[in-house]
């Protein structure tokens, strides 16, 4: 079974830059309809273009929001140098919503996306997730 993240933005060129130039991801295909891949993670993303205030699916009353918004689900990214990570996305339109923090696993920070989805850089240290004792949470809640 193959994973792909779609991620929805209202500005292919800006979201292509924050991801690559940011993140570091490439390009794969590009297609007319307003979806590019991108390669490099650990799945591929596919950013598709969607208006502001269009509606995700029929008849659906909510509509997207390319605001700040919640969802129970985000993007972690590991990296090897999380501070540089962090001026690369900021000089992208990232906005800092959790400075760098030391863990007993590594590092992590958390950021959201020019299209308001929430993501967090992770750099793990020598042992990364092995070093949380047992019956403890990789963050604290």
């Amino acid at each position: 079974m193959e994973l792909r993240i779609c991620i929805d933005v209202n500005d292919m060129d800006r979201a292509v830059a924050f991801y690559t130039e940011g993140l570091g991801l490439h390009c794969g295909r590009r297609f007319q309809s307003g979806f590019v891949e991108l390669l490099g993670a650990g799945s591929p993303i596919d950013l598709l273009l969607q208006a502001e205030g269009s509606a995700p699916l029929p008849d659906q009353p909510d509509t997207r929001s390319f605001r700040r918004h919640w969802t129970p689900v985000h993007l972690d990214f590991v990296v090897s140098d999380i501070d540089a990570a962090v001026k690369r996305l900021l000089q992208h339109g990232a906005i800092l919503e959790q400075p760098v923090t030391d863990r007993v696993w590594g590092r992590i920070a958390g950021l959201a996306d020019p299209f308001g989805h929430g993501i967090d850089l992770l750099e793990f240290n020598d042992g990364g997730y092995d070093n949380i004792p047992s019956g403890q949470d990789a963050l604290p809640t």
